[in-house]
């Protein structure tokens, strides 16, 4: 696993609540976090791309 001390976080899940979540208790143990608002139903809302493992069109579960 590689650490992320000292760089930025970016923390998603699916409707936002709980990357919200995490969020808090990342910055509360000192890491730089931010929640991506609304997660990723709001990410493919706005056309962004969802993008399997693969590379191929993912979904949203």
């Amino acid at each position: 696993m590689v650490a992320a001390r000292g760089l930025p976080l970016v923390v998603i899940c699916r409707s936002g609540h709980r990357s919200q979540q995490a969020v808090k208790i990342l910055a509360e143990r000192g890491a730089d976090a931010v929640d991506v608002k609304g997660g990723m139903n709001a990410w493919a809302a706005a056309g962004l791309p969802v993008i399997d493992e693969r590379g191929d069109g993912g979904s949203i579960a």
